[in-house]
């Protein structure tokens, strides 16, 4: 597995890389969760992410981490987590009891970074006194986690297209983890987000490859289904063009949608998503064909323009409703 430096931080990480999503035990059995992470390490993945708002995913890896002998890089994020165990974020004590709680169900003394979950939306975890200057008692939080020698790198994980972008170019963290924006056929971030973190010479991972699912598997049929109502008809089309595409090169799609963003050089790991040890080999197996071809890749942006921003009626979460549209009642309350 190829490694490149992970922006100013110093820290050598595997091109691909181990998202902690699915190894809490609502996807994973705990044996099949430390199979997956062991099988991951063994291919030569050595960075492990997951957040306290992943279920018990800290807790399983706090089970299976200690038995691991190879060196890795171990990632956890700030935030709430459930609905029903809400985050003072405004309260430097809360955040610091947040991440002790954290390394206690990680089984670990310290970590090597540490990231604001989803600070790019203060509707959702009230993160900054001053959103305009990046400010708030949680930076006062991460100096001293990291005098303290608790963690050694911060960064910043979220999911929109300028606010994130803003974000980085204040130049106080050190990595951003950018998600459901870079795909196949998501590419909000590569106008704004990528380029200001390089910018400011952070290390830049990708979240969500394959788009939650969406970029999984192939769903020709549920594109004609009238519950799939609420997905706009220029996305309709924009799924059909890469189907053909698909047809015509002979490239399964989760493949596809892998090489795709380990083809952009500016990005330097991607998160995998696996629930099982298959989908980890077959993942490491795709990476490890490396970049696309630059033909197609073009093709690929020609697709990619056919929506450049994300319709207001879809669902961050795309994939979890491809399969079944008519259950998707569409967007929620406005802001």
């Amino acid at each position: 597995m190829d490694r490149v430096t992970l922006g100013r931080t110093g820290l050598d990480v595997s091109r691909l890389s181990l998202g902690g999503l699915f190894v809490m035990s609502a996807f994973a059995e705990q044996d099949e969760a430390q199979r997956i992470v062991e099988r991951a390490l063994h291919l030569g993945i050595n960075y492990i992410d997951t957040a306290p708002g992943y279920g018990d995913s800290e807790q399983v890896l706090g089970k299976i981490l200690p038995s691991i002998e190879a060196p890795f890089i171990l990632s956890t994020k700030l935030g709430e987590r459930s609905n029903e165990d809400p985050l003072a974020a405004q309260d430097a004590s809360a955040i610091r009891d947040c991440f002790r709680r954290s390394l206690d169900l990680l089984n670990r003394a310290s970590v090597d970074m540490l990231i604001i979950h989803e600070p790019d939306r203060p509707g959702q975890t009230d993160w900054w006194t001053d959103m305009m200057n990046v400010e708030g008692p949680v930076l006062d939080v991460l100096d001293e986690l990291k005098a303290e020698g608790l963690i050694k790198h911060t960064g910043i994980g979220g999911t929109t297209a300028a606010s994130l972008a803003h974000l980085c170019r204040s130049g106080k963290f050190d990595v951003v983890l950018t998600a459901f924006n870079y795909s196949l056929l998501w590419r909000e971030a590569e106008n704004d987000v990528i380029p200001s973190a390089k910018a400011a010479g952070m290390g830049i991972i990708v979240g969500s490859p394959l788009q939650q699912g969406a970029l999984a598997a192939r769903y020709d049929e549920q594109l004609d289904h009238p519950g799939a109502y609420w997905l706009s008809a220029e996305r309709k089309a924009q799924f059909r063009a890469l189907y053909a595409l698909l047809d015509e090169v002979d490239i399964p799609l989760p493949e596809l949608a892998t090489r795709f963003v380990l083809s952009n050089p500016d990005v330097h790991t991607v998160l995998s998503g696996a629930r099982s040890v298959a989908q980890i080999e077959a993942n490491v197996a795709s990476a490890e064909k490396g970049g696309l071809p630059t033909d197609l890749l073009s093709r690929l942006d020609e697709i990619g323009a056919m929506v450049p921003f994300r319709p207001s009626d879809e669902p961050m979460g795309l994939g979890w409703h491809m399969g079944s549209p008519e259950k998707f009642k569409g967007p929620g309350r406005g802001a």
